[in-house]
Formats: C-alpha cells, sequence, structure tokens
C-alpha cells in the first residue's frame, strides 16, 4: 500500500546537502552475477570488501528477486516497477534486430526523479532498445529519452558485434544525434572492453562530484561478469579465485572507489545505495571448454545454494544479492529474511523522495518503507506473492508465501533436473525449506497446488487482457 507520509531526512552529520530533505540514490546492478558470488554470502575465496561494507551500513535481503532470468526483461522490471509481460517487447533479451525497445510512454526511475529537480545519469549497460547497426539509429530507444541527462556506456550487452561504447555529447554523431561513438565492435577490441569497469566508474564518479549540491540518482549498470570477462591489468592475477575473482574484485574497488566519493563530497549519509545484479549465472557455460569465450568452465559463477542459473525459472535465476544502503535513515548490519524485489524499488524510492506514483498504468512493485525504517513506520502483515517469467515474458512460475509453484521449466542447460511440469501437472516446491527445489509436494498439497494454480493463469490472462503501450499504438 502506497503511504502518504512523507519521510524528512535530515542528516545527522554536517554534510553538503543538510538542507536538501531530498536523499541521492544509486542503484548498482551487476550483469550475470550469482548469489554466491559475494564474500558476504559465503564464497571463500572472493573478496568484496567493500560491498560487504553496504551490508554493514544498510539490509542485506537473504531473499531478493529479480523478475526475470535474462538481461533485457529484468532491467525493464527495475527501472518501471512493472512485470516485463507488461512492456510489449515480447523476449526477454532485446537482440540488435529488434526494431521495439522500451516505450516512449513508459515512466522510469529516471523520469520520474527527474520531474522533481533531481539530476540524472546512466553509466553502463542500457539493453533496452538498441539500433540494429550505426547507421540505423533510433534515439527512443536509448537512454535520454528516457529520463538520463547523461550517459556513458554500451548499448547491448559486450559480447554482441553490434556492441558499441557510447557517451551522450552535445556535439554527437551525424548518424547518432545526441552521442558520440567512442569505441565499436566491443568483442573484437580487447583495449576498450577492458576499459569498460573504469571508464564507468570514472564517469560516475565524476558526475557524483559535479552535482554533490543537488539531488542526483546515478544508474550503474556494469558489464560485467558477463562473458567474455575482461578485467584491466591492475586486477589481473590479483583473485585467488582466477578471471572470475579478479573479475568480481575489479568490480567490489570500483563500488569502494564510488563510496569513498560520496564521502569526500559529504553526501554519503543521506545517500541510498541499492546494490544488487539483474540475473544469476550463466551456467550454461559452466561445463563447456570451447566456446566463443574460450574456456568458460572456472569463469561462470554460482548461484549456492540455489538450482541453475540465467535462462532459467529455478531459483538460481532469479535469487541474486540484494542490499540497501542508507545510513541517515537505515539502521545498518542486518539480514533481512522478508522477500522482496526489484519491483519493489520504484514505488519504495518514489515515496521516500516525494514523486506521485502514476495511475494510469499498473505498478507491480510494493512500498517497502516500512521494513527499511520499521521505526518510522507501522509494520505491515502481508503474504509476498511474485510471478517468475519465462522467455515470451508470460509467466511460468508463482511464488505465493513460502510456495512456488512451477508450470513449466526453463533452462538453457536443458536439465530439467527430473522433472517435468505443466499446468495439467504443476510441480510445487516449499522453497523455505527446499533451497534447492527438489522435492515436489504438489500431490501432498493439492488445495495449495489449486490456489496457486488459478492464480498464476488470473495473472497471465490479466496480462494478456491489458496488453502493453505497444499494443495500443
Amino acid at each position: 500500500m502506497f503511504l502518504t507520509l512523507f519521510l524528512s531526512t535530515g542528516c545527522s552529520k554536517n554534510t553538503q546537502q543538510d538542507k536538501s530533505t531530498k536523499p541521492n540514490v544509486i542503484i548498482i546492478y551487476l550483469d550475470d552475477s550469482g548469489y554466491g558470488d559475494y564474500a558476504h554470502n559465503g564464497n571463500p575465496t572472493i573478496k568484496t570488501p567493500n560491498i560487504s561494507s553496504l551490508k554493514q551500513s544498510g539490509i542485506n535481503f537473504t531473499q531478493f528477486y529479480v523478475t526475470s532470468p535474462a538481461c533485457s526483461a529484468s532491467r525493464y522490471s527495475l527501472l518501471t516497477g512493472r512485470y516485463p509481460g507488461r512492456s510489449g517487447l515480447g523476449s526477454w533479451v532485446i537482440g540488435p534486430d529488434s526494431k521495439k525497445h522500451i516505450h516512449e510512454k513508459e515512466i522510469t526511475m529516471a523520469d520520474g526523479l527527474k520531474s522533481i529537480g533531481y539530476k540524472t545519469g546512466m553509466f553502463g549497460k542500457w539493453h533496452l532498445g538498441t539500433p540494429n547497426n550505426r547507421n540505423n539509429f533510433t534515439p527512443k530507444a536509448l537512454p535520454l529519452a528516457h529520463g538520463f541527462d547523461e550517459w556513458v556506456g554500451t548499448n547491448v550487452s559486450h559480447d554482441y558485434d553490434t556492441a558499441m561504447f557510447l557517451k551522450s555529447s552535445h556535439k554527437g554523431n551525424s548518424l547518432i544525434p545526441g552521442y558520440e561513438i567512442l569505441a565499436e565492435n566491443l568483442p573484437s577490441n580487447e583495449k576498450a572492453s577492458k576499459a569498460l569497469t573504469g571508464a564507468c566508474t570514472k564517469a560516475a564518479i565524476n558526475f557524483i562530484k559535479k552535482n554533490k549540491n543537488n539531488p542526483f540518482f546515478a544508474y550503474i549498470a556494469y558489464n560485467m561478469p558477463h562473458l567474455g570477462l575482461f578485467v584491466s591489468d591492475s586486477y589481473k592475477g590479483k583473485s585467488l579465485n582466477g578471471k572470475l575473482g579478479d573479475v568480481m574484485e575489479e568490480l567490489d574497488a570500483s563500488i569502494g572507489d564510488i563510496l569513498l566519493a560520496l564521502e569526500d563530497t559529504g553526501v554519503r549519509e543521506n545517500t541510498i545505495v541499492i546494490f544488487s545484479s539483474d540475473n544469476g549465472p550463466w551456467i550454461k557455460f559452466s561445463n563447456q571448454s570451447d566456446t566463443k569465450y574460450g574456456d568458460t568452465r572456472l569463469q561462470v559463477g554460482y548461484a549456492t545454494p540455489f538450482r541453475d542459473g540465467k535462462g532459467s525459472t529455478w531459483e538460481g535465476g532469479h535469487r541474486v544479492p540484494g542490499i540497501i544502503s542508507w545510513p541517515a535513515q537505515i539502521k545498518g548490519n542486518r539480514n533481512e529474511q522478508m522477500p522482496v524485489s526489484t519491483l519493489d524499488i520504484l514505488p519504495t524510492i518514489f515515496h521516500i523522495t516525494g514523486v506521485a506514483l502514476p495511475k494510469d498504468r499498473t505498478i507491480d512493485g510494493r512500498n517497502i518503507c516500512y521494513k527499511l525504517m520499521p521505526n518510522k513506520y507501522e509494520n505491515q502483515s502481508e503474504t509476498f506473492t511474485f510471478f517468475y517469467n519465462y522467455a515470451d515474458n508470460l509467466p511460468s512460475a508463482i511464488r505465493k508465501g513460502p510456495w512456488k509453484l512451477h508450470t513449466r521449466i526453463a533452462s538453457q542447460t536443458n536439465n530439467n533436473y527430473g522433472f517435468e511440469a505443466s499446468k495439467e501437472k504443476p510441480l510445487l516446491f516449499q522453497i523455505e525449506k527446499d533451497l534447492g527445489e527438489r522435492i515436489d509436494v504438489a500431490k501432498q498439497q493439492p488445495e495449495k497446488t489449486s490456489e496457486l494454480l488459478y492464480e498464476l493463469e488470473t495473472f497471465e490472462k490479466q496480462l494478456k487482457e491489458e496488453g502493453s503501450f505497444w499494443d495500443h499504438k
């Protein structure tokens, strides 16, 4: 339920932004990083001290979800608070040949915050719309058309042949108005690919310093650790975990540099920092020695203790790390077991900053301020209901409370782990007891099975009937 109480965010320290009631907002979103890739989640050989420090200053959500196990659909939900089935894009990844993009009528987090005076910047991978090539460019597909004042990053994942490293620019390019091409064909440009993490970090820090006296929103969407893995020379060979560890430790150091910039500019206390990943690890490549990325057997992360990973509606595809830190208002060093998802980020941030939720569309997320700041909000008793989305962006599983029901199984490994699922014979797991989804209890729980199947079918019907902006042009 959307609360009308507005939250004052006066800081305890003498900071640059003490006179403003508006907190800064930073979202750090990794690519294909699993739940088990972090020291605070138990990884014994990857050092992530700066990410652990975020947990120390905030809340670590042990049941944190993304709506899709792949790039574009996950990012759509993060920025809009809406399930991917409402996007009209019809796929979980917007490929280089797609003519569709996030629709201009969508209201993104950047749109909302910009409307109340925030400076908005994006640094990293977009993947919500792209030109087919440099000669077929659609400005409406890229970040400046969706609420961002500036952008440095890639149009798609860096492993696409059409991947470009771009920068918003007043000079622009005759082929790409408003943007400057910094590098092209990234899979063949090792120098540019190795520099992606550092370049996006540097641009984000410059943005923070430039806007230290204004409320700002920075969306930092790193390309790594999506295959192929690239790491700068200064971090090569640093980690006990090999190339994956090197990449993760460079990312962690970059996050440390961003946190230090917040401290140095005096705005850390009043900055909300949200950390997560777009989906689980790309385990399709975890047993392959001859791929276009090389020998990937030791380059793929971990969904431990969950089953499967990217491209799957098993828990390992949707369950990811999730941390929210806001020193001025959130009591730190807490593990929170209540399930939440990236859908909840937009309504929560809009409430805190005073942006009205749009009333002309469905917002699927919840305002979770009562969990972030229980001393300021009355606790709400509610059952977490969440839909897992398949490649056509229609639901294939539902979670309600501790129960998860599958009506179809997807895995890029083509491994169903001995199970089959359909609407006629769904699978049911109690996933707070059965983390690995090993024991189907549908026959033992017929009433719960019927209840969840009805809710999933009702939601699927609603998505089809409601359509999207692309259906009503």
